[in-house]
């Protein structure tokens, strides 16, 4: 790794090849490691989000069957319907970790195809829980701050998605146009 014996190491009159090829063994030692820990990595962070879609799923059913058991308890259903989402973005997440342990690549339209399903959980739970309010003896000053924030973060959620939605068509629109030339 120090030379082959034939160069002047040492001497002040060598050449740089010999630091040359051990720099490039040393890098592709180093790449070769870094290489490998980042598969185990991947791996691992595939096994964990798999475990844990795999429980998500099983509590959605739970919260479902609680949801039919109180014949469709808004609450309940509200709950239903956020862990399916979630279970929504956590096998999105897992596709881009595969996606990516792949291609070797990180792929930014899953990405923003999680951000987008996130935005759009947000936006229905809040719908949900706020129409709760609307009931007769449950409206109290207090929701009217409730309602001022819910429609402010709705806004601010409705834009986030609109630029998420328009930011996938231009990826899928560039990487059409990339693959026709």
């Amino acid at each position: 790794m120090f030379g082959d014996g034939h160069g002047t190491r040492g001497t002040g009159m060598g050449s740089s090849g010999d630091a040359d090829e051990d720099v490039t063994q040393v890098a592709r030692f180093a790449n070769k490691a870094f290489l490998k820990i980042e598969t185990f990595a991947y791996l691992v962070l595939g096994l964990l989000l798999a475990a844990t879609a795999l429980l998500g799923i099983g509590g959605a059913l739970v919260s479902l069957g609680m949801s039919i058991q109180e014949h469709g308890n808004a609450d309940s259903v509200v709950f239903a319907i956020d862990r399916i989402l979630f279970v929504m973005m956590v096998v999105e997440i897992l596709h881009t970790v595969r996606v990516s342990f792949r291609s070797g690549t990180l792929v930014c339209e899953p990405f923003l195809v999680v951000g987008l399903i996130a935005s759009i959980r947000r936006v229905l739970v809040i719908t949900l829980e706020s129409s709760q309010v609307n009931q007769p003896g449950k409206w109290t000053p207090d929701s009217q701050g409730l309602l001022t924030s819910t429609m402010i973060e709705l806004s601010v959620l409705g834009g986030l998605i609109l630029v998420m939605v328009i930011s996938i068509y231009i990826l899928r629109h560039s990487e059409r146009h990339a693959l026709r030339q």
